[in-house]
């Protein structure tokens, strides 16, 4: 039997949506069933199985999954809680599903800082994260363990604080709470155990991340096309972001107009297409790159 190997994703939500978009765009080739909790790839040996995200370091740690993309928070929590999951090694930083677990409490209450939480009550999903921050910053406060909801326990009467996930930050204002410390910043991370593997699975792997570089690379870099007056080339070709050599030649028939082609590996503002036009730039076009590899 050929080497396979298999990969935990967390079976629905924001990470479970990065997750497969990230798979299929490396070349997966993923159709899921409907309440399927595994499925085999198309196109390269891999199977995924789809889980409770806070279940992923556990499988991948125990050898049932080869691979797992989860949260950094929760790797976190799990490494923190159980021993068992600290031969967990991140593979790669995916670059998405971004968030901050922060501190927060009302508005207009006695707790603005992390020296207020003396004593407090803190409502959390991540117990065990919390608990550490609070070690280090020498506070102790009780911890009230909370599954979902958290926005909520203050006004409830269940904590006068909580330490919660926050992406923008819509959630806390709609329930009066104002963020004033961060415990760590997340993103979604590629893991494997430190299992030895043979020459087969490693050979997989290598070529999955490759695959996987080119497609968060090509998330950051755009194709740019434009023509330019010859005498002002120096000037364009300098103000190109993260360009490495641009491709320069001659518009068919125009002696006095060049086409410049360009692969920008930095961030194109609008304000950047402004300086270039400025500078006798026309015909401006940038291009998103699906793939790229090299």
């Amino acid at each position: 039997m050929s080497e396979m190997l298999r990969i935990a994703v967390q079976n629905k939500g924001r990470l479970a949506d990065g997750s497969l978009q990230l798979l299929e765009q490396a070349g997966l080739g993923i159709t899921r069933n409907p309440g399927a909790l595994t499925c085999r790839a198309r196109g390269l040996p891999f199977e995924l199985l789809f889980v409770r995200d806070d279940d992923i370091p556990s499988l991948v740690a125990r050898g049932v999954c080869d691979l797992g993309i989860a949260g950094e928070n929760v790797l976190r929590e799990e490494a923190l809680e159980a021993a068992d999951v600290d031969n967990l090694q991140t593979v790669r930083a995916l670059g998405f599903s971004r968030c901050t677990l922060k501190l927060a409490a009302p508005k207009d209450g006695s707790i603005q800082s992390i020296k207020d939480l003396q004593g407090c009550k803190i409502a959390t999903s991540y117990p065990q994260i919390l608990a550490e921050f609070l070690r280090d910053k020498t506070i102790k406060a009780d911890c009230v363990t909370l599954k979902g909801a958290v926005e909520i326990a203050p006004a409830l009467g269940l904590a006068d604080a909580i330490c919660d996930l926050v992406s923008s930050g819509a959630t806390l204002a709609a329930n009066g709470l104002v963020d004033f410390a961060t415990v760590m910043q997340s993103e979604a991370l590629l893991v494997r155990s430190n299992t030895v593997w043979g020459d087969g699975k490693e050979a997989l792997l290598s070529r999955l991340l490759r695959r996987i570089d080119g497609v968060i690379n090509s998330r950051a870099t755009k194709y740019i096309m434009l023509n330019a007056p010859k005498e002002a080339i120096s000037d364009i070709t300098a103000l190109l972001p993260g360009a490495d050599a641009p491709t320069i030649m001659p518009l068919a028939g125009r002696d006095d107009q060049m086409a410049v082609h360009a692969v920008c590996r930095e961030t194109i503002f609008w304000d950047t297409l402004e300086q270039l036009e400025a500078n006798g730039a026309h015909s401006i076009l940038v291009l998103p790159i699906e793939k790229m590899m090299g």
